[in-house]
């Protein structure tokens, strides 16, 4: 069985080398360029074409560029993206973050594994038609367990559902090759500006869930029917756990909210509320006796409830959340100047290039008191400060959105829903330092975050809002997208800086620190995305407004990605001080499933867990420290009772271990040691000086690291020994109390089964025999512990010892 940690793709090369058409070659490099800096770009293109680094694309690239075979062999055996073996036509690609892993990720890789009959210890099938790998994050957590297809995602998939969804996929894919009408432009001209609109929410969890099909089949009933409405794409108007999301806004009318709207069921949306004009098409539709049973009300299955201003599934989980980042949520379309501005958008930036000195705007954001919401907490306004006064011709910015967190997905959202807020933290921030050039370094893994921020940055280009003379003030800035390779290191400033140097992501020795000696060895200033976009909230309401926020250690608000165990889950944004039970409750509406709240995880690998019992204890930088864990980037993963937290300190270890540069022997071999005692003690196999041993080697990796990411790695050990040491006694005692460790439990059919077989159906190794209306028996031998068949029994007959 997969334990769930990501494995590493990029192997040595294959012993026989295959045929390769060359041909694709020069268009490359013509295209990418040819400097020593863009062979991650290189390589990133040659496996797009390839699926894979074939030895003589890679010599070829050192044969017509000034990239040399070190080079070469240094970035693509380092970044996890690259692969060095053949691969499938289709790359199946299981999510294995926290959420996801809570949530039986392993046991949907083993069961995409079995149902393309691949071997052990391979990940291509035979036909090579599908490859699977295991992603440290795609940060699409609230559908977890998450599987991405090629370009197409799909949420809450289980052991059971691989076939199917292998199925599906090859429908869709037939669908493309076959084409289709393409969604109609000009659906809502001549419609007066106060026309009634329908938007929905195009972010990447609801494209996950089709809302791409549902646009476009809304669009073209919209034309036919001459409805009068305008039909308006948006990013993120509520919780990720009910896509896809439509709202209908009339004048003078409540606002409708459908969810979980389907390809098939958008006409009757459409047609409910606006009923065609073409009195021919009225009355086909009807004659359609579904829709004439759904308008009588004999038969209301579309889910839909009318509120005062939001479903209540939706507007209990906005209702305490305070929105300064995400202002605006739910009714811009990402990629709309006008809209931006309607809202304030860079309103801060014209006042500032008119009227403020680089001083005062660094001042204004120390005074606000905005600390670095990448996880250090540093001043932000203090960094621009000193950068500020470090005297150098050439300076740069970088926004650092590699957010590699399993579990958080903060960035992602706010690349994808308000990535104008962003380039405008950018420009502020250059302003502030006397910078001419930024960098927006964006996960691979983000593929509709890195279209949107090119896009609105090529938008800004057009609008004189970057280049040579921004809004004639007689300031130049520009910016570029910078794409990473798969490595969660690069979330470190200085690994980050050589990553977009061409370069493997080892962190750098400090001093001297990025603002004296950064990118190409220039003073650089790095700032997370969540501080980037605070920054035209601060500039155009001013410092004392933002503090008003928050409590007197941290001020203003902070974004989580909630996600776990919890009924509602999504991008969140509240007041720093408010406490987790705040958040568990009152905007996650508690635990799923009816199970008893256990804790929270905050702050990803860096971070901690936090027990139930200390729910009421505020967030902000300081008490978050005082309990041993971090804010880190603002992944909060809520954990329940099901969960075991020796196995939690092994998943995260595992993958600290795994995404370690190895440039320093305490964090590479320290971390490497801790992760096989947490083994040994979830295998069964613990001894009581393991206890002493972990902790003892925490404390050592903590303090002799080179780089946050090792020096941060024991956190989620020592947290989990300090609030639930009872469980690593269980553990050596060889039990494991949650039933979660697979050599410490097994699956029993007790006496309520009555043979209906639902288990049988949904097991994903053949280990129930199929006996219909009699006791049911489970091989041990065969079963991964997936808990599909404990999950779909309807009599609860199934249980753990």
């Amino acid at each position: 069985m997969s334990d769930g940690t990501m494995q590493n793709t990029a192997q040595p090369p294959a012993a026989q080398e295959e045929a390769v058409d060359l041909a694709p070659m020069p268009g490359i490099i013509e295209r990418v360029g040819s400097a020593p800096k863009q062979v991650i770009q290189l390589l990133q293109a040659v496996q797009a074409e390839y699926r894979y680094l074939p030895k003589s694309a890679l010599e070829y690239i050192c044969e017509h560029t000034e990239i040399t075979p070190a080079m070469v062999a240094s970035v693509s055996t380092f970044y996890r993206q690259f692969r060095h073996r053949p691969a499938g036509e289709h790359t199946i690609r299981v999510c294995v973050g926290t959420p996801c892993h809570v949530k039986g990720a392993p046991a949907v890789v083993d069961g995409f594994l079995k149902a393309l009959d691949i071997e052990e210890g391979g990940d291509t099938d035979a036909e090579r038609r599908y490859t699977v790998e295991q992603v440290g994050c795609l940060g699409i957590c609230t559908l977890a367990p998450v599987v991405q297809m090629d370009d197409v995602t799909y949420g809450y998939v289980q052991p059971a559902d691989c076939n199917r969804t292998i199925a599906e996929f090859e429908k869709r894919q037939a669908e493309r090759k076959q084409g289709g009408e393409p969604p109609p432009a000009g659906a809502e001209e001549g419609l007066p500006a106060d026309a009634a609109e329908l938007r929905i929410d195009l972010g990447t969890c609801v494209v996950a869930e089709k809302a791409d099909q549902v646009i476009g089949d809304l669009r073209r009933a919209a034309r036919r029917s001459h409805s009068p409405v305008r039909i308006k794409p948006v990013c993120f108007v509520g919780s990720c756990l009910v896509p896809p999301i439509i709202e209908i806004h009339r004048p003078d009318k409540p606002v409708v909210i459908y969810h979980e709207i389907d390809a098939d069921r958008v006409i009757e949306v459409l047609h409910r509320h606006f009923p065609p004009r073409n009195p021919l098409t009225r009355f086909v539709r009807w004659a359609d006796r579904a829709l004439e049973q759904t308008i009588s009300g004999e038969e209301d299955h579309l889910q839909r409830r009318r509120v005062d201003a939001r479903d209540p599934v939706i507007a209990e989980f906005i209702g305490p959340q305070k929105r300064l980042v995400t202002e605006g949520f739910g009714k811009l379309d990402p990629l709309s100047v006008p809209e931006y501005r309607e809202l304030g958008g860079f309103a801060a930036l014209e006042s500032v290039l008119g009227e403020w000195t680089p001083e005062q705007v660094a001042t204004e954001v120390r005074e606000a008191q905005l600390r670095g919401r990448g996880g250090a907490g540093f001043l932000t306004g203090l960094k621009w400060e000193i950068a500020r006064k470090v005297e150098n011709e050439k300076k740069y910015v970088v926004c650092n959105g590699d957010e590699g967190d399993p579990g958080a997905f903060m960035d992602r959202m706010i690349f994808e829903a308000f990535p104008f807020r962003v380039i405008e933290g950018m420009i502020l921030q250059a302003y502030a330092v006397g910078a001419d050039e930024g960098y927006v370094y964006v996960r691979a893994e983000y593929p509709l975050a890195v279209e949107r921020i090119r896009r609105a940055i090529a938008i800004c280009r057009e609008q004189g809002l970057l280049g040579p003379d921004i809004l004639g003030s007689g300031f130049a800035f520009d910016l570029h997208v910078k794409v990473g390779a798969g490595a969660f290191v690069c979330g470190e400033e200085s690994a980050l800086i050589e990553s977009i140097e061409g370069k493997r992501g080892f962190p750098r020795l400090r001093p001297p620190y990025p603002v004296e000696s950064g990118l190409w060895g220039k003073p650089t200033v790095v700032n997370n995305v969540e501080t980037l976009a605070s920054v035209p909230w601060i500039l155009r309401n001013g410092a004392e407004a933002f503090r008003a926020y928050g409590n007197e250690s941290s001020a203003g608000t902070k974004a989580f990605a909630l996600a776990g165990k919890t009924c509602r889950g999504g991008l969140i944004e509240v007041p720093m001080g408010v406490t987790i039970r705040q958040i568990v409750e009152d905007i996650g509406g508690g635990i799923s499933g009816d199970k008893q709240f256990k804790g929270v995880l905050i702050g990803g690998p860096s971070g901690g867990c936090i027990p139930a019992r200390l729910a009421d204890v505020p967030i902000d930088f300081q008490e978050l420290t005082k309990m041993g864990a971090m804010m880190g980037s603002g992944g909060l993963v809520v954990l329940d009772e099901d969960d075991c937290m020796v196995d939690i300190a092994r998943y995260f270890l595992g993958f600290t271990q795994n995404e370690a540069c190895g440039q320093c022997s305490v964090g590479r071999i320290g971390t490497r040691r801790m992760l096989d005692i947490l083994e040994r003690l979830c295998a069964g196999e613990g001894k009581t000086k393991d206890i002493a041993d972990l902790e003892e080697l925490s404390q050592t990796v903590n303090a002799s690291s080179l780089c946050q990411l090792c020096k941060t790695a024991p956190n989620p050990v020592l947290t989990t020994l300090r609030y639930f040491r009872e469980e690593y006694e269980a553990h050596v005692a060889g039990r494991c109390p949650a039933g979660k460790c697979v050599s410490l439990s097994k699956y029993v059919v007790n006496d309520r089964c009555n043979g209906c077989t639902k288990c049988v159906q949904v097991c994903p190794v053949d280990a129930i025999p199929l006996t219909p209306y009699r006791k049911h028996h489970i091989d041990v031998e065969k079963c991964t512990y997936c808990d599909a068949c404990r999950q779909i029994c309807p009599v609860d007959a199934i249980d753990i010892i």
